[in-house]
């Protein structure tokens, strides 16, 4: 079963502007499928797998084997193994003075991968991909699955949820074992506790002390962590926004696993079932709407608005000069408290959206609309088109 990614024409339209462009996002989201997809069209390109001992030792002799496939697009997967391959790329694609050089693919963010950033400066055109997007696999696949098994292909697309289950739960080992190998200072047994304490507190405030404490480790080393998993883009850190209204604000960020399947799973939840009856329930459902928003909007930012009084509102974003409050109710009938209200007001946003998960919405106010997480990409892009 084949879905098409919304990346993909994005991915097309930068090769033809820019020698190199980096496809990231996090194992197994479907970046190796979707780039062979894009290259089985171009006559002249080369696929190289830096996980395939083959292809590893084809690079023995980088420079001569890079050289000797000019005139094509090489495509070069796992780039993060060997970073070494960056200053080299830079001095190939200033010799060669052509865009559709390079296609990379990284299982790390733009910030670990910094040799990138720094070689390739006005070279190298970023794409994150997430894994799949509701919007791209609305029609074969319902909400309690998407909630369920997240949103990684493999994942979704098993034939059973135990199959599922047990296929996040090799993820999440194959990430301990093999992956953390590649960053120094972190152990498989200290990150999967954590990273199951970041499970249960969904959602919430992140409280470096308290997790360090409950670890026997100290607060720089679970920010070290956090910093870790976010770059590797298995969690998402969210600051808190900063208005100028003079009210005492959380000024700490909150934290989210950065997908659904794999939060239950750290959790130890395999089906729906016991998704809606445990108190994560409400913070997945903003797990999968700040994935999507992300997803879809490259250039936005996020935040979280919360004051020591109780005004409060899930996501901020800010894009283009534009500010959207966002508010995630995982309900049909989604019904707003006195907080909320007041951090509207505080926000003061172009916009306001509650996100349901009705798969119909409406007109709540003026400047304010009950929403599905389908009709939210929608509304914004019509905002942001006015």
């Amino acid at each position: 079963m084949e879905f098409e990614r919304l990346k993909k024409q994005d991915i097309v339209e930068a090769l033809q502007h820019f020698p190199v462009v980096a496809v990231i996002g996090p194992r197994q989201c479907g970046k190796s499928t979707l780039v062979k997809q894009i290259i089985s069209t171009i006559p002249d390109s080369v696929y190289l797998d830096l996980e395939r001992p083959s292809d590893i030792q084809k690079l023995e002799n980088a420079e001569w084997f890079l050289t000797s496939q000019k005139d094509k697009l090489i495509c070069i997967d796992e780039v993060q193994r060997k970073p070494e391959l960056f200053p080299l790329i830079r001095s190939l694609v200033d010799d060669w003075k052509r865009p559709g050089c390079f296609l990379i693919l990284g299982s790390a963010s733009r910030d670990l991968l910094r040799q990138s950033s720094e070689s390739l400066a006005g070279r190298i055109n970023y794409k994150r991909l997430t894994p799949f997007l509701y919007d791209e696999i609305s029609s074969s696949f319902s909400l309690e699955t998407y909630f369920s098994n997240g949103a990684f292909p493999r994942s979704l697309l098993a034939a059973t949820p135990k199959v599922s289950f047990d296929w996040r739960q090799s993820f999440i080992r194959t990430f301990l074992e093999r992956d953390l190998q590649f960053w120094a200072g972190f152990t498989p047994t200290t990150m999967r506790r954590l990273w199951q304490m970041l499970a249960h507190i969904n959602g919430q405030i992140l409280n470096y002390s308290t997790l360090g404490n409950a670890l026997g480790v100290s607060s720089v080393t679970i920010k070290n962590y956090i910093d870790l998993l976010e770059n590797t883009y298995m969690v998402e850190v969210i600051p808190p926004y900063v208005s100028n209204m003079g009210k005492r604000l959380v000024k700490s960020p909150k934290v989210y696993i950065s997908d659904s399947g794999i939060a239950v799973s750290l959790i130890q939840l395999q089906n729906f079932e016991q998704v809606a009856g445990h108190p994560v329930f409400g913070s997945l459902w903003e797990q999968i709407v700040l994935s999507n928003l992300k997803g879809q909007f490259d250039d936005a930012e996020f935040f979280f608005y919360r004051t020591n009084h109780g005004a409060e509102c899930d996501f901020v974003m800010k894009i283009y000069n534009k500010v959207f409050a966002i508010e995630c109710k995982a309900s049909y009938s989604p019904v707003l408290s006195k907080g909320n209200y007041n951090a509207f007001e505080d926000i003061q946003a172009d916009y306001i959206f509650i996100v349901s998960t009705n798969p119909k919405g409406w007109a709540m106010a003026p400047r304010m609309d009950v929403v599905s997480l389908s009709e939210l990409i929608l509304k914004i892009n019509e905002q942001l088109a006015t």
